[in-house]
């Protein structure tokens, strides 16, 4: 920020302040002052072109205001005896503490915001407070600071901090941490010090109890300036004349020398103090009012206005005055403050105001204003330039020969090129009918509404009720106009436009497209026709009407003026304001029917008081030749300049003020943690937009939960409800009443904590106690299933022992006693007798019988077998093959997989089955081999083997040998069948580990890769 704020364009305090003997002595004549003043406010004018509000208690404002600063930030800050104060334009807060520190004294005084951004704020009696980066340091008189009240602050070209105590002046060199008391020995009084202030040339001024003294650049010593009289306040003009102040209501020039004759000091303005702008505008503080003058601020030329409490100032006695950044004037008064807003529309100054005033486009500069009340005349924006005489003016229009024709409820004035003026009554039987709407047609012939008594062609002096046609619009013609074509429209009341050539009339209604009630302005634009009504705005392609609709949810009501400016812009006046359409805008609109148009609005806020006319004088909106566009209302007339809108190029700061979570409130800090269970959350946030606050908008956005920005318009506060747990980031953005966005806004990082019940761990923690729950009911499911199949297999296995021994006690004992009675009685008969061979055939099919028997037996008691493979297999060869039976088992015995056991069980005895069946062998022997990459199983018999491989014919009866083929296969085994006829048989069964034993598949196929990758590697 630009020191010169603080320096020039800040008005110190007023004597009353300071303290001092002297105050008692001036009071009265203080009072005696106010008194005169009275009689001076009567005679000057009103401010004008300024936006004017003042705050006496509202919304928290301080009272007895005496400094102002503005940090970097953006904030406004106020010095008052009742605390500090800081503002955002809408809100005022006291601040028993800045920065999270607490201030030394409570009763503030003067105010500095440095280049640094460092604010200083002084004690009424003594020591400052420096408030920097969170951080502050506080000055006293230990630290060199004289004592007493630091009345003002003052930042050196170099960068030190000047000081103005009410017992002398300190000074704070750059990077010093102690003060230098500035006195005596620099030739200046060492007594109470109130104000400092250097000068576009480098001179530094001191306003001292006394005199104002004063030093060049590189000086050492103070000189004494004139006049030699006791001065207060100072300030600079653009043009380096310095104005100092009594205090009480006089200002003098201030000279380093007395001028020649050292003629006795003469006071050239009133006041007690004053700033000039950074137009170069004086603004005056006197005892009751604000006072503007213009260079060369004495005498008429200055065009001195004021504001005074008869006008809405927050109290008596101006005794500070600030200009912010945005070029906002404050005003600190006894009872509050004021803020000065210089606006976009400037009304034209008058002595009492209008009575319904009707505005006509002039040639000259200007515009003709005329009223119920006063005299036709002509206007420019600093008000009355020529009175035209008296005239009731309600409706108006210009000829194409230049022609000026105006009307009233009784006559018609006709002024020509030249300015002669010619009277024309109205007929008798119109008399005392206000003149609604004129114009003139393409063959030169006027047409004139009438109120109450309708429209009519006036030709050769005489009026014709319609025109003479037929199909005329009964009522109200609202307004007139003529087209390049030369045909007349008017716009009637009830939503009727009548468009009148050719000796014809041809009505528009709703059903052409018109929604717009009363229609009271048409504009002709080329070949296009725009009307403006009650219910909005609609415009005519030669075809068919489209209507208007705004942007943003914005009304278009009550239009009754239309202009079309050189540039292309579209400028609406009606009872929500003026509304203005960038030229691209209309364009796109005369592309695209139907579009949403994007409207600036200006209003109250932008200096118009009132709003547009709906009746008469229509229309209520004029384009002066020179482009300025004026306005009308009840009562004033304001006028802008379209081409020279001041605009706000300064994005506003924004900051977040506090978060309210439950019943707990968090300071603005970078990030938060809300305590566990808060899940409802309203965040306050404001931007530092002080020229018009009332137009800030705003959009917010909390990251991870939002997916777009909210608009919130001019709302201050976000409110989010039931947040999930999580890190979320919000951010929040403001626009100016200009539209300029400070995109990188403000942010709070939030932390949303989860309950217990939202936590990982109680997640984790229920699947746990979940999978443990279904765990054991699973185990508990299996147990019974496997205690229940016991039960039933232990039956299964008693019923089959029982068969079994059945089988082995009866049946197989049956007939083995009969085998051995017939081998006796075969033994009786002689050897080759036909009956032996017969029986001895007989008893080989009874031992076959036999031998079967036997096998359903083992198969019987081979149901009992144990689950291990070995014990298994050896229990079935003994019961089968007894004596001639053997087993080895190689390496540790270990667990197989289910299936593959179960397929090598029956793989084995089946091969052990056909040993004992077919082989006729003396000696069968069982190998199984626990190996770590994998199992075998060995069956060698030496019996009578099996045909060679060509025998096909005797293969095919062999099915269990293709069985023992396809069972292999099927578990991903190699079975080897060897046999010779007369030497034995052997069915070797190979099986790898990562099929045979369980979990050892990942580890088989990182082994076979390892082994496929090896000879590649070795190849290359």
């Amino acid at each position: 920020m630009d020191t010169r704020i603080d320096q020039d364009h800040a008005a110190p305090l007023r004597r009353r302040c300071a303290g001092g003997g002297t105050a008692l002595l001036r009071h009265g004549a203080a009072l005696l002052m106010l008194v005169l003043s009275f009689t001076a406010l009567a005679g000057t004018p009103a401010l004008s072109g300024y936006a004017h509000t003042s705050w006496n208690g509202q919304r928290g404002a301080p009272a007895d205001v005496v400094q102002f600063t503005q940090t970097r930030d953006g904030w406004l800050w106020i010095s008052s005896p009742h605390g500090l104060f800081r503002f955002d334009g809408v809100d005022f807060q006291r601040m028993d503490s800045v920065q999270g520190h607490r201030l030394h004294a409570n009763n503030t005084l003067g105010l500095l915001t440095t280049r640094d951004g460092r604010l200083w704020v002084g004690g009424r009696f003594g020591g400052i407070s420096v408030f920097s980066a969170g951080r502050r340091q506080l000055f006293t008189e230990a630290d060199g600071l004289p004592r007493g009240s630091v009345m003002t602050m003052t930042e050196g070209p170099d960068g030190g901090v000047w000081v103005a105590t009410s017992t002398g002046l300190g000074y704070l060199a750059p990077g010093a941490t102690v003060f230098r008391r500035i006195g005596k020995a620099e030739g200046l009084p060492e007594t109470a010090t109130r104000q400092i202030l250097f000068g576009r040339d480098g001179r530094q001024w001191v306003s001292v109890q006394g005199g104002i003294y004063f030093r060049d650049p590189g000086q050492a010593r103070y000189r004494r300036a004139w006049p030699h009289i006791d001065l207060m306040a100072m300030a600079e003009a653009p043009d380096g004349t310095l104005w100092g102040s009594d205090g009480i209501d006089k200002q003098y020039r201030v000279l380093p020398a007395a001028p020649a004759g050292n003629p006795r000091p003469r006071a050239e303005l009133g006041g007690n103090g004053a700033l000039f702008d950074r137009t170069g505008t004086m603004w005056v503080l006197k005892l009751d009012a604000l006072e503007r003058r213009q260079a060369p601020y004495t005498g008429s030329a200055a065009n001195a206005q004021q504001l005074t409490r008869a006008h809405g100032m927050s109290g008596p006695l101006p005794q500070t005055a600030f200009e912010d950044r945005e070029g906002n004037l404050w005003i600190g008064t006894s009872a509050g403050l004021d803020r000065l807003r210089r606006t976009r529309l400037q009304a034209v100054p008058v002595d009492t105001a209008f009575d319904r005033p009707g505005i006509v486009v002039d040639g000259h500069e200007g515009v003709i204003i005329g009223d119920q009340r006063r005299p036709l005349g002509r206007y420019d924006s600093a008000g009355l330039r020529q009175t035209l005489g008296r005239l009731d003016l309600t409706a108006a229009c210009r000829a194409a020969d230049g022609g000026l024709w105006l009307a009233g409820a009784t006559e018609r004035w006709h002024r020509n090129a030249a300015g002669r003026v010619t009277r024309l009554p109205h007929p008798p039987e119109l008399a005392g009918n206000a003149a609604q709407a004129m114009t003139i047609d393409g063959k030169g012939r006027m047409w004139a509404s009438i109120s109450r008594r309708g429209l009519f062609r006036i030709e050769d002096g005489t009026w014709h009720k319609d025109g003479g046609l037929p199909g005329m619009p009964d009522g109200l013609a609202l307004s007139l106009t003529t087209d390049a074509a030369g045909r007349v429209w008017g716009g009637f009341d009830r939503n009727r436009i009548a468009m009148i050539g050719d000796g014809r009339v041809r009505v528009f209604g709703e059903a052409d497209g018109l929604r717009l009630g009363n229609v009271q302005v048409l504009l002709v634009d080329g070949a296009r026709l725009w009307a403006g009504g009650q219910d909005g705005l609609a415009w005519y392609d030669g075809a068919r009407w489209h209507g208007v609709g705004a942007a943003g949810g914005q009304r278009l009501r009550g239009i009754s003026g239309l202009v079309r400016t050189r540039t292309g812009e579209l400028w609406l006046y009606g009872s929500d304001g003026i509304s203005r359409i960038d030229a691209a805008h209309v364009e796109r609109l005369l592309r695209e029917p139907g579009w949403q148009l994007p409207l600036e609005r200006f209003d109250a806020l932008d200096g118009l008081v009132g709003s547009a006319e709906q009746l008469r004088p229509l229309p209520s909106m004029a384009q002066g030749s020179d482009g300025r566009l004026w306005f009308a209302t009840a009562s004033e007339v304001a006028s802008l300049d379209p081409a020279a809108l001041s605009r706000n190029a300064l994005a506003p700061p924004v900051q977040v003020l506090s978060l309210h979570a439950g019943e707990l409130d968090f300071p603005a800090q970078a990030s938060v943690r809300l305590p566990i269970g808060e899940r409802d959350l309203r965040i306050a946030y404001t931007a530092l937009g002080l020229a018009i606050p009332e137009r800030v908008r705003f959009r917010y956005r909390l990251e991870g939960f939002d997916q777009r920005w909210q608009e919130a318009g001019t709302r201050r506060e976000a409110v989010y409800t039931n947040l999930p747990p999580g890190a979320y980031r919000f951010r929040v953005i403001a626009a100016n009443e200009d539209g300029v966005w400070n995109e990188s806004g403000a942010t709070m990082a939030l932390e949303v904590p989860p309950r217990f019940v939202e936590t990982g761990w109680f997640t984790a923690l229920a699947v746990l106690l979940g999978g443990v729950l279904l765990a054991a009911l699973y185990l508990l499911r299996v147990r019974r299933l496997t205690a229940h199949m016991r039960d039933r297999m232990k039956e299964r296995l008693a019923e089959r022992e029982r068969i079994a021994r059945g089988l082995h006690d009866t049946l197989l004992q049956s007939v083995q006693g009969l085998i051995m009675l017939f081998e006796q009685q075969a033994r009786r008969l002689p050897l080759g007798a036909e009956e032996r061979d017969r029986i001895e055939q007989t008893l080989e099919l009874a031992d076959e019988l036999m031998a079967e028997g036997r096998d359903c037996i083992a198969d019987l008691r081979t149901a009992q077998e144990p689950e291990e493979l070995s014990e298994a297999l050896s229990q079935f060869g003994s019961v089968l093959l007894q004596q001639r039976f053997t087993a080895t088992v190689n390496g540790k015995p270990r667990l197989l997989c289910p299936r593959v056991r179960d397929e090598v069980r029956v793989i084995a005895r089946e091969a052990l089955f056909n040993a004992a069946r077919h082989a006729r062998a003396g000696r069968v022997e069982l190998v199984i081999d626990y190996r770590p990459d994998g199992l075998a199983v060995l069956v060698r018999d030496d019996g009578c083997g099996m045909a060679a491989a060509g025998d096909k014919a005797q293969q095919r009866k062999h099915y269990g040998i293709v069985g023992i083929g396809e069972r292999a296969r099927a578990i991903g085994a190699t079975c080897t069948l060897l046999s010779t006829p007369g030497q034995g048989t052997v069915m070797q069964l190979d099986i790898p580990a990562e099929r045979a034993y369980p979990g050892r598949r990942t580890a088989a196929l990182f082994l076979r890769l390892r082994q496929r990758r090896r000879p590649h590697a070795e190849a290359a």
